[in-house]
């Protein structure tokens, strides 16, 4: 079976959640990074400030010299950690598979995903719309087989950018690419290789291994096969899942709350089938429901519970809608799961069993399992 990767990376991720919280600092350049009168760096800029060669890990001096108008701001690390966690909670949604590189960065194996019949290119689109929708910031992402070219592909369009590189293309694909496109090849890298005449994948495919191993020791083997499209690395999970949840941005508002209620049986279908794809590994803890009003405000509340009932979430909803009273554009409903005393999830509780199709509140209410 081919395998499914999906490469995620905020674009401008520190910057991006700045000018999210103070639009003053849009359409000018702008960082967050240290002082320039205490030795401090950029840890990252936006994209007009690229403009002027400002980068990151860049002196902020440095950075200031290239663009006299840089604003540097400080660093808010607990609303990027916050953001990241919405992030991966959006990403385990999809595949338990979750390997995150960064705070702003992950790869996804989403070869046995259920969702979008099985499509990553699909999966990928919702990944981002989802993530926009629900931190106002975006998300590029590449779509391949292996996390080498998934990684590429995540930054042939940014910013705000999805692209595919599919088996079919790779033969064309790999060739063509620069050397410095592959993992670990930095500056001094780059400049042996150039010695030895090898600046594109497609040179690398004409050397042989044992050449590239006497230049370049145990790497020589990575560059060998990254050349010839061979990239074996697993997506290795680094964190349990904490939550589930489904959401639902409509082309149309939401004018009342019957009409939101009318919308919430088909994302509760959706949240149960995921659920039942979990195979009971994990014990619901609290339920929840978010709510974004026309005006782009937002709200959400949560409640104890250890089975996902309907009931609870009209409740929630009602509750929530009452909160804003103004027309709705997304829906989300969603669980919390709890740790076990070591850390590891808990076996889910038993639920009551419910026609495939959907339970109403008249009959049994919680989420189907099979």
């Amino acid at each position: 079976m081919t395998r499914k990767i999906i490469h995620c990376d905020a674009d401008c991720f520190f910057a991006a959640i700045e000018m999210r919280d103070d639009p003053r600092l849009r359409h000018r350049p702008m960082a967050v990074g240290g002082s320039p009168e205490r030795r401090g760096v950029i840890s990252t800029c936006n994209y007009e400030a690229r403009r002027y060669g400002v980068r990151s890990a860049m002196a902020s001096r440095t950075a200031l010299k290239l663009c006299p108008d840089l604003l540097i701001v400080p660093h808010s690390i607990d609303k990027y950690r916050a953001a990241a966690r919405t992030m991966r909670d959006i990403f385990h949604d999809y595949t338990e598979l979750v390997e995150a590189v960064s705070l702003d960065e992950a790869y996804l194996d989403v070869s046995n995903s259920p969702h979008h019949g099985g499509s990553a290119t699909r999966i990928a689109a919702e990944i981002r719309h989802r993530i926009a929708d629900s931190l106002d910031i975006t998300v590029s992402a590449g779509v391949a087989r292996t996390k080498f070219l998934a990684k590429i592909a995540s930054e042939w369009h940014k910013p705000d950018g999805l692209f595919a590189i599919t088996p079919v293309m790779e033969d064309d694909f790999i060739p063509q690419l620069p050397v410095t496109a592959i993992p670990g090849v930095g500056k001094v890298t780059a400049q042996k290789l150039d010695l030895l005449g090898i600046t594109r994948c497609r040179d690398l495919a004409l050397s042989p291994r044992d050449e590239l191993i006497r230049h370049f020791g145990v790497f020589g083997t990575r560059l060998y096969e990254f050349a010839r499209g061979i990239d074996e690395r697993q997506v290795k999970p680094d964190r349990q899942r904490k939550s589930l949840s489904v959401e639902h941005t409509y082309p149309h508002d939401l004018v009342t709350a019957a009409a939101c209620q009318q919308h919430l049986e088909s994302l509760y279908i959706d949240l149960c089938q995921r659920l039942a794809t979990l195979k009971g590994e994990h014990r619901i803890a609290r339920l929840f429901i978010k709510i974004k009003f026309a005006d782009f405000t937002a709200t959400s509340l949560e409640t104890a519970g250890q089975s996902p009932r309907l009931s609870t979430f009209r409740h929630l909803l009602d509750n929530g809608f009452e909160r804003g009273n103004r027309p709705v554009r997304l829906l989300g409903v969603g669980i919390r799961f709890e740790a076990g005393p070591d850390g590891g999830a808990m076996a889910q509780l038993p639920l009551f069993p419910v026609s495939p199709a959907i339970a109403g509140e008249h009959h049994h209410e919680t989420c189907a399992f099979t």
